[in-house]
């Protein structure tokens, strides 16, 4: 969940595919000591930390997804599925067939309509030592070899740099996914995004992205999520390059199988005329009900946090966040792109970040909407004694069970300027004070690249947490943990 992952992984905006809630907690949940994960045999450590995926189709029945080293100091993918409250053992994806030696396999989202059937996606490197893009299966609890993305037809086919970023299933054997990749232009090839459907257990060939009037020549298409809420009826979120050199907001959708071109959001009216803007996370209620937070420049150069919803199939003007009253002149908002916001029911949502104080300390934020109206943000409240949240921390998860209840996973430094994992509990409409999670034997801090990265939780049963920590010889590990 920490800043310094974009520069190794590609994008600070790496994917937790959002899952529907499904399990949750009660008025105040209370959260469990967390529990070591099992990784393949040989594994030495999560790689940096990253295990950014989680789904659950019901409670006590999840998977979570990322990437893990071996022996031989090469990255795999990981899957790890939960089944009635235990989780089993790991399964190292099998990557397609033209993997190169270290095929660097890296899960970015997965998606599980119901028990034993998932979608996930990623990226790895073939032999020509290009990154390409994958799709894997798990039917009948039984996950299927990795399969390689048909690219759209324009595609560079020698230096090809393809991500798939996010995947969202609604039935067994029918996701959708989006992600990027080079087309072949010469003598400087573009990026451009896809989408990329599976129908009745068939991934078909990847689609361009028809982007907003006047996009650059090289648009450096990003498209960091999607949710479905029917069968091939999505919303995809992300950003693009327009004519201006100048960062847009992207906004994408899918009805009835049918890809519409992108469309630029509608800033706020304070918006910068470079607004360098793009949206991090999106959630829907129901179909052509969402909303997805991201960032953007406003008139004084600021970088500000904005809303946006989709209302019957229309996205409105964005809205700018209201800061907490401690706030910076330039708040600095970031949002880690994981699966920080999450809505109860129409006009009823929480959302969380990182922004600077006037101190310049790194703080975490909450903004809630309520009744359709979005309230100022108010600071993360850190255990006694703590530092701040610090540049790796922050509010990275968030799921609510119900209006006005929320839990979130988060980060900050310790009073020995180590980083902690923290759970926070919205009870009532108030956000408490974050509580530290107890870690497994031996460890005594989650470091940079650690933390929580998925958190699960609805309107039964308990809330659901994944995400890593460092064990005593210093590598990351997978940890698990519930609300009761």
């Amino acid at each position: 969940m920490r800043l310094m992952r974009s520069a190794v992984l590609g994008s600070a905006l790496l994917t937790l595919a959002l899952a529907s809630p499904v399990g949750a907690s009660s008025p105040n949940p209370q959260w469990t000591v967390a529990r070591s994960m099992l990784l393949p045999t040989g594994a030495t450590g999560l790689t940096q930390g990253y295990l950014p995926g989680l789904a659950c189709p019901s409670a006590g029945n999840c998977t979570a997804a990322g990437a893990f080293d071996d022996l031989s100091g090469n990255t795999q993918g990981l899957l790890i599925t939960e089944t009635s409250g235990t989780w089993n053992a790991p399964y190292q994806v099998v990557p397609p067939s033209d993997a190169g030696t270290n095929p660097a396999v890296t899960i970015y989202a997965v998606s599980c309509p119901s028990v034993g059937s998932c979608g996930a996606v990623g990226s790895y490197q073939d032999v020509r030592g290009d990154t390409q893009s994958f799709v894997v299966n798990e039917s009948a609890s039984s996950w299927a070899n990795a399969r390689k993305v048909t690219l759209p037809t324009d595609a560079l086919l020698n230096g090809q740099n393809s991500n798939v970023r996010a995947v969202s299933c609604t039935s067994p054997g029918n996701c959708s996914a989006v992600g990027s990749y080079l087309d072949g232009t010469s003598p400087i090839s573009r990026q451009e995004g896809f989408t990329l459907n599976e129908v009745n257990g068939t991934w078909k060939a990847a689609s361009t992205v028809q982007l907003p009037p006047r996009a650059n020549f090289n648009p450096f298409v990003s498209i960091s999520q999607i949710q479905c809420t029917a069968s091939a009826n999505c919303v995809a979120i992300g950003s693009y390059v327009d004519a201006q050199n100048t960062t847009r907001a992207l906004v994408l959708s899918e009805v009835n199988g049918v890809w519409a071109a992108a469309k630029a959001l509608v800033l706020p009216n304070n918006a910068n005329a470079y607004p360098l803007a793009s949206l991090s996370e999106v959630t829907c209620v129901s179909a052509g009900n969402c909303v997805a937070i991201g960032t953007y420049l406003n008139s004084t150069g600021a970088t500000q946090g904005m809303t946006a919803s989709e209302s019957s199939g229309v996205w409105g003007r964005a809205t700018a966040m209201a800061m907490p009253v401690n706030a910076a002149a330039n708040p600095h908002v970031f949002f880690y792109g994981y699966a920080g916001v999450s809505c109860s029911s129409i006009g009823n949502c929480s959302a969380g970040g990182q922004y600077r104080d006037r101190s310049g300390h790194y703080q975490g934020f909450f903004v809630n909407e309520v009744a359709g109206n979005w309230q100022a943000a108010t600071e993360m409240a850190i255990p006694p004694g703590a530092l701040e949240a610090g540049r790796n921390g922050g509010v990275v998860a968030v799921s609510c069970s119900s209006d006005g209840n929320c839990s979130a996973g988060a980060a900050y430094l310790d009073a020995a300027g180590n980083y902690q994992a923290l759970v926070v509990n919205r009870v009532n409409s108030l956000w408490q004070t974050g509580v530290m999670v107890v870690l497994p034997a031996g460890a005594t801090n989650v470091g940079t690249g650690g933390g929580i990265y998925g958190l699960v939780c609805g309107a039964t049963g308990p809330c659901t947490a994944t995400g890593s920590y460092l064990d005593a010889q210093g590598n990351y590990q997978g940890m698990t943990l519930s609300s009761s």
